[in-house]
Order: structure tokens, then C-alpha cells, then sequence
């Protein structure tokens, strides 16, 4: 089963993931999964096309400043390829536009973005593998994105803060009851 909200390739210079419906916790593990596998090959550049993205939720903002945070530490980066203005308002509004870049001009991608787009396109075989996560797995993912965002400044910290006592709280009956159905 494949996830088609992403759509990807890898190019020589980049991975490039499309998003081509919202950017949200449903496909936000898929993200995560698809760049991680990238950036343990030794990558250094992610590209989030978000031209045809209508929004995107606080849990797909958190995995990219994960994914951001994790590409800066080996000298890599992620950028956002033509996001609606209401996803970039969005973005900057938690402050991502401090760890991604956002649409950036002197990109080499820019030269040809037409084209890989079209490769996307024309590579249908390459929709990212859907989420298997269990509920207790989503859960977390969730919870780490929040964190991420919480830590990035004092307002993210007030906005989120709630949201993630909850996950917590969610987090912990869940375990003690994998816990209570193991003894």
C-alpha cells in the first residue's frame, strides 16, 4: 500500500518529496521515514515541494524542524519548494523559516523545477510506502513534533505546551495498558 498524498525521487543533487494534498499527522510519519532513509545514505539536501499543498497541521511543521534540526547537524538542509502563501504564513508563524529555507532563490533546483516535476509525474511507482504505525508509535510521532516546535521559542512553547501534556498523558495509559495486557 503506498501513500499518495507524497510522491518522491531521488535526484543526484537532492530527495525531492511532493505533497499533493494537505501536509498533516496522517502523512507526517511517511515524511519522516522517507528523509531519514535519505540522510543515513549520507544526503544532504531535502526538498518539500508544496506548490499544490493546500495547509499543513502543526504535527508535519514539527517533523520538518525535526528533519531541519537533524539535516543542520551534518552540514545539510532542508528547503521548501513554492509554498502557498498561507502554508508559508503558517511556517513562519512557528518560526520554521529559522531552520528551512523557503523557497530560496539561489537554489540549483530553481533552473529546473518545471522538469522535476514532471519526472515526479512520470514516476508513479515512487509514491512514498504508507504509515504502519501503531497507535502507540503515532502517538509519540506525534508528541516529538510538538516538542520539537515547543522548543523552538517561548510563544511555540505557550501554544503547544497544552497539546503535549496531553500526548504525554495519552502516552502514559497507553503503555501501562500494553503493560497490564502482557502480565
Amino acid at each position: 500500500m503506498t501513500d499518495a498524498s507524497l510522491i518522491y525521487h531521488e535526484f543526484d543533487d537532492c530527495l525531492w518529496i511532493r505533497c499533493t494534498s494537505r501536509g498533516s499527522f496522517v502523512n507526517s510519519p511517511t515524511l519522516k521515514t522517507l528523509s531519514e532513509k535519505y540522510i543515513a545514505r549520507g544526503g544532504r539536501t531535502i526538498v518539500v515541494d508544496m506548490e499544490i499543498c493546500p495547509g499543513v497541521d502543526s504535527t508535519f511543521m514539527g517533523t520538518m524542524a525535526g528533519l531541519a534540526r537533524k539535516m543542520m547537524t551534518s552540514g545539510g538542509v532542508l528547503q521548501i519548494a513554492t509554498p502557498t502563501q498561507r502554508t508559508r504564513a503558517a511556517m513562519e508563524s512557528l518560526g520554521l523559516d529559522m531552520l528551512v529555507d523557503i523557497d530560496p532563490a539561489d537554489a540549483p533546483w530553481q533552473e529546473n523545477i518545471g522538469e522535476r516535476r514532471t519526472q515526479l509525474s512520470q514516476d508513479a511507482s515512487k509514491e512514498a510506502p504508507a504509515d504502519t504505525m501503531n497507535e502507540l508509535e503515532r502517538t509519540r510521532h506525534v508528541l516529538d513534533a510538538h516538542n520539537t516546535l515547543r522548543t523552538m521559542n517561548h510563544k511555540n512553547n505557550e501554544t503547544f505546551g497544552y497539546v503535549c501534556e496531553t500526548l504525554e498523558e495519552d502516552l502514559m495509559r497507553h503503555e501501562a495498558e500494553l503493560s497490564a495486557d502482557k502480565e
